[in-house]
């Protein structure tokens, strides 16, 4: 196992265990050696998701997006994140940037999710 696998396993485990603090703290420091590391800033993501650090994950799924742009995953994650924040406006045009770009084949199941929120928010918004 790499050091980065090591350090990422070292986090998850802190993470499960409930040590928030210091399982957060293991993946910026990782990042801090491998800023691009996709895996660590998604679970960091997921820290802030979780601590309702509603702008912190957005900010890390909005980066991870600029290099996945069609990916339902982060999309998801980003519109999640967007709507806890009372946002709907910007929740749902994050839909609609998804549509634009996503593989239709690869991604169908969350364009179908995507579809049945437009539908169920069409007029509230």
């Amino acid at each position: 196992m790499s050091t980065i696998e090591q350090r990422l396993k070292n986090a998850r485990d802190l993470l499960e265990a409930g040590n928030t603090e210091q399982g957060r703290m293991v993946l910026l420091e990782l990042l801090r050696d491998e800023p691009n590391n996709t895996t660590a800033l998604l679970i960091l993501g997921g820290v802030y998701f979780t601590e309702k650090k509603y702008t912190e994950a957005e900010m890390v799924y909005e980066r991870l997006i600029l290099a996945e742009p069609g990916s339902g995953l982060l999309s998801t994650a980003l519109f999640n994140t967007l709507w806890q924040q009372g946002r709907y406006e910007e929740a749902a045009e994050e839909i609609r940037r998804f549509i634009s770009v996503a593989d239709k084949d690869q991604e169908r199941a969350t364009l179908e999710k995507y579809a049945e929120v437009l539908k169920s928010l069409s007029g509230q918004i």
